[in-house]
């Protein structure tokens, strides 16, 4: 039984590595001598506060924690934005977009070790896989933990390799499965799935997860209720009280907890001239205003996010 009495149902779809969903071209040689390589590591629905409660020693040895805003309260349309260059923003006042968008992105200088990057380099495709690999030649890598992000989705362009892991928390599986080549630079995106509901770490038996009707498996099951082309109501299960909820807030606050030994493993394995940031996708809601979980919820703690980056070595 999970913490709150409830069984578990297994929702997550094993999918194969598959690579980009359009035909890659050849690969050029690097554009520059002395590239980085460059990984972003997403992770998923951890909010800003909840990563300062646990204090991740290691995480924060890349550089100072910036409370940040994502440009979506939901997990596919920010990494569509984060892919497209567009990471968490500052939210900075009399500043107009165009500027603010100008600066952060010039940051990608330093990010790949390049010059001149601008953002009309990402022009006409706007997505950051494709110039990476097309352009500049990189090795192109996606490791996803959330099924609305498997490789047959729109998300997978312009990448060598892209799989969604056999388990949505375990973020040292896909450590196992990084490799850096020293002919070409390697762009590696880790969604990591620890901090997204139920909060799990990776030796928790299922059956002791917390269990919230309609949140697993939540498209698997959408056209359930549908009979005829109508809704069937069913009577609406009961919202967790603040108690239970303060109880999930503490179980995600533990995975970063967790995490911090995982990123000490990442740390040990990446080459040198590695920069690394490490944000979310969005947020999460544990009550505040009657809200929990995230999607379509419009809340600053859904939006407030942790950003930090830099290089370990």
């Amino acid at each position: 039984m999970g913490i709150f009495g409830q069984k578990k149902e297994s929702a997550h779809i094993s999918a194969p590595i598959i690579k980009s969903t359009f035909a890659l071209p050849p690969r050029p040689a690097p554009a520059f001598p002395n590239m980085n390589n460059y990984i972003i590591v997403i992770l998923d629905s951890c909010r800003y506060d909840t990563f300062m409660a646990a204090m991740p020693k290691t995480i924060m040895n890349l550089g100072d924690v910036e409370c940040r805003y994502s440009y979506a309260s939901w997990t596919a349309p920010s990494h569509y934005n984060l892919l497209m260059g567009l990471l968490p923003h500052t939210s900075p006042a009399n500043v107009y977009a165009s500027e603010y968008y100008k600066k952060d992105f010039i940051r990608f200088n330093e990010r790949f070790g390049v010059k001149e990057f601008e953002f009309k380099n990402l022009v006409p495709q706007l997505y950051l896989p494709p110039f990476l690999r097309n352009k500049l030649g990189f090795k192109t890598h996606a490791m996803v933990s959330l099924p609305v992000l498997n490789p047959k989705t729109p998300i997978n362009v312009g990448f060598d390799m892209f799989k969604l892991m056999d388990k949505h928390n375990d973020m040292a599986a896909m450590l196992d499965e990084m490799e850096f080549s020293q002919d070409y630079p390697s762009f590696y995106i880790l969604n990591v799935g620890e901090t997204h509901y139920p909060y799990a770490l990776p030796d928790e038996p299922e059956n002791e997860w917390p269990r919230i009707s309609g949140v697993h498996g939540v498209f698997k099951h959408l056209d359930d209720h549908i009979v005829g082309g109508k809704l069937v109501e069913e009577e609406s299960e009961k919202f967790f009280n603040q108690e239970k909820l303060d109880q999930l807030k503490e179980r995600q606050i533990n995975t970063v907890k967790y995490l911090d030994g995982v990123f000490e493993k990442l740390f040990d394995i990446v080459p040198k001239n590695t920069f690394i940031t490490v944000t979310s996708d969005h947020g999460e809601l544990f009550g505040e205003e009657g809200y929990f979980g995230h999607g379509p919820i419009m809340h600053s703690k859904v939006f407030e996010v942790p950003f930090l980056e830099g290089k370990i070595r």
